[in-house]
């Protein structure tokens, strides 16, 4: 049974029938194959009648279109007004041209979806700029997660606990939600990425070198690193690389959405910091599928959870750094500014100095808040703590 994503159903809800594609990215296996068939019943109950095509470049029947000329050659035989549904576009040879050219010719309401940023923010801003609009889709939120678990879901807290163990691939609700199912196809969806989108696609060559960095950024989720302290590091275990190669690694496993890196911002000087930064895994657990759940990096866990959250409500988000201090997330929306801390408990007078006083000392009303798994902690000086499986399913108040 498929749920529906409600989330990305209201956001792309008004750009039906438009005359704008419809982009809908995001990494293999988070479910947009099974959203973008959502968007086509929301489709027929906005506009009954309405005729549709879709093409799945998944499936063995339309490998043929991969040459994209036939695959125009079909579209346009089926005449104009209609709603046209390409899933997984990256598979079609010479499909922005096939894109491009519907938008001329008109009478098509337009959606294709695909897995790499790169191609699907470059070529597109190239070939039909200001003509599309994008939306990505994650895996499964918390509130997401308890929805799919059904009758079989319960206390917040044990939701939570299995969420932050198991992740949010949306597939996985199809199986039995234990260690060894659960991490075994974790790992075959990673290798899928891997291969796909990012080994194939920029044709490396030193695999062991790529999923060496992909392991390094997976172990050190929650701290700042630079390209440089990587390659010291594989050279340290015999894998000489330059930094170069480690910066086009990052940018490809965050073009195929593996990953999310994330720049420091002064907020005295008001700019960003190029050297230093984070990465955070589009899913968590796949991070458990390599190492196991190893409780004692539970901080990391949480801003990484914290992090995805954000990016799933629409924010853009920096690490703050002011006067030598470290603000976790600072998340902008629109002309919205909020400042985030996550900690795992605020249990001593050392850690609630460290995450409150950089709050303290900004110099403007934004709304700040430190999220953490404390219940009911008391504000500091307006300040309030929140805790983490409320925020995350917008039960605080």
């Amino acid at each position: 049974m498929h749920y529906r994503r409600s989330l990305y159903l209201d956001r792309i809800r008004p750009f039906i029938g438009s005359p704008v594609v419809k982009v809908i990215t995001g990494m293999r296996r988070v479910g947009k194959s099974v959203f973008l068939g959502q968007v086509v019943d929301l489709v027929r109950l906005i506009s009954p009648g309405t005729k549709i095509l879709s093409v799945n470049m998944e499936l063995m029947e339309n490998w043929q279109y991969r040459d994209g000329i036939l695959l125009h050659g079909m579209i346009t035989d089926q005449g104009t007004d209609m709603a046209l549904f390409l899933d997984e576009v990256q598979d079609i040879r010479g499909w922005e041209e096939i894109v491009s050219s519907l938008l001329a010719r008109g009478g098509v309401d337009l959606y294709i979806t695909g897995s790499n940023a790169q191609m699907l923010s470059s070529e597109l801003a190239t070939k039909i700029a200001g003509r599309y609009v994008e939306f990505q889709i994650y895996p499964l939120g918390l509130s997401e997660f308890i929805k799919f678990r059904g009758d079989e879901a319960v206390s917040l807290e044990e939701e939570f606990r299995l969420y932050l163990r198991f992740g949010g691939m949306p597939a996985l609700h199809s199986m039995e939600l234990s260690w060894e199912v659960a991490y075994q196809y974790l790992q075959s969806v990673r290798d899928t990425v891997l291969l796909n989108d990012v080994i194939t696609r920029n044709s490396i060559r030193n695999i062991p070198l790529l999923e060496s960095v992909f392991t390094f950024l997976a172990d050190n989720i929650g701290s700042l690193f630079s390209a440089k302290r990587i390659a010291d590091y594989l050279g340290s275990l015999g894998r000489s690389t330059s930094v170069n190669t480690v910066i086009d690694f990052i940018h490809y496993l965050s073009d195929a959405f593996a990953f999310h890196y994330v720049r420091r911002y002064d907020l005295r000087g008001k700019k960003q910091l190029e050297y230093t930064g984070k990465a955070f895994l589009n899913d968590l657990a796949f991070r458990h599928a390599l190492f196991g759940y190893r409780e004692g990096d539970i901080s990391g866990f949480l801003e990484n959870i914290i992090y995805m959250e954000l990016r799933r409500r629409g924010y853009s988000i920096f690490i703050g750094w002011l006067d030598g201090k470290e603000i976790d997330f600072i998340a902008h929306r629109g002309d919205e500014t909020i400042y985030i801390q996550v900690a795992y408990l605020l249990a001593s007078e050392e850690t609630i100095e460290r995450e409150f006083l950089p709050l303290m000392n900004t110099q403007d009303n934004c709304p700040k808040m430190v999220l953490s798994m404390d219940r009911d902690f008391p504000s500091r000086k307006g300040i309030p703590q929140i805790y983490i499986p409320e925020f995350l399913t917008g039960a605080q108040s």
